[in-house]
């Protein structure tokens, strides 16, 4: 398999405090790799580090082997890499309707055919054209999830940057998308970076993990090794038993 996003040496410093220092990961083609950790441990700073919204200081991206330095993006980058934000609420705008939304990414990227497109973005995530002139507000946080994340494929991105997609939305809602997610994973073989504070999601979701601490990698694991407890660092059992329902305490 060849790798389609990777990461080396990667550094983002604030007012001289390293938010992350010194990571390197390499994920392959078709693969969904879990980042988890405590709040505060980096793991949505190097997603966004990845996306360009977060200033990387030191350290190279590679995007399908071709490096992107420093947090400068080109349009090109935005063409292979999307990412999906925690709150659907916050991340669409709230007076636009939802197919002015999926309309702008195809207008930036000077892409034709928007009526198919945002059709079949919508099927997609298992909303009709029915909703296509709704705004954000008469949307439920389930269906305001599948718009963005609708919004994320339209461009037919390689790659999808994934930051707690489902823990704003209520437990009943969260299995339909985590599903929806890995349907259209095995349909269009995306590759998957996915932040979760949910072990249980990410032993679901992902092949392989990297454990975050205090901005740094302090362990990597297959999600069978993590199902079964093969863990080395304390910090990493701690994790498992703050995830509620992961392991008994």
């Amino acid at each position: 398999m060849s790798t389609a996003l990777s990461v080396e040496h990667l550094g983002v410093v604030y007012d001289h405090f390293y938010a992350l220092k010194d990571i390197s990961v390499s994920i392959e083609s078709g693969e969904s790799f879990g980042l988890v950790g405590e709040s505060g441990s980096g793991k949505s700073t190097l997603l966004r580090a990845i996306a360009g919204l977060a200033p990387v200081s030191e350290g190279t991206v590679r995007v399908h082997g071709e490096a992107v330095k420093g947090s400068k993006r080109s349009r090109s980058f935005y063409r292979s890499v999307q990412m999906v934000f925690q709150d659907p609420y916050g991340s669409l705008h709230p007076r636009q309707t939802v197919d002015r939304l999926l309309l702008e990414p195809l207008a930036i990227h000077g892409i034709g055919d928007a009526e198919k497109r945002i059709a079949r973005a919508l099927d997609e995530v298992g909303l009709g054209n029915g909703f296509r002139f709704r705004y954000p507000h008469q949307l439920s946080g389930g269906q305001r999830q599948r718009v963005a994340i609708a919004r994320a494929l339209i461009v037919e991105p390689s790659i999808l940057l994934l930051d707690e997609p489902t823990s704003a939305l209520d437990a009943s809602v969260q299995a339909e998308v985590l599903n929806l997610l890995e349907q259209i994973r095995r349909d269009r073989k995306l590759t998957f970076v996915m932040v979760s504070h949910d072990l249980g999601v990410v032993t679901h979701m992902c092949g392989r993990l990297a454990v975050m601490r205090g901005g740094a990698v302090v362990e990597r694991l297959t999600s069978a090794e993590l199902a079964g407890g093969s863990v080395r660092e304390e910090y990493t059992r701690n994790l498992m038993i703050a995830s509620k329902g992961f392991v008994k305490a």
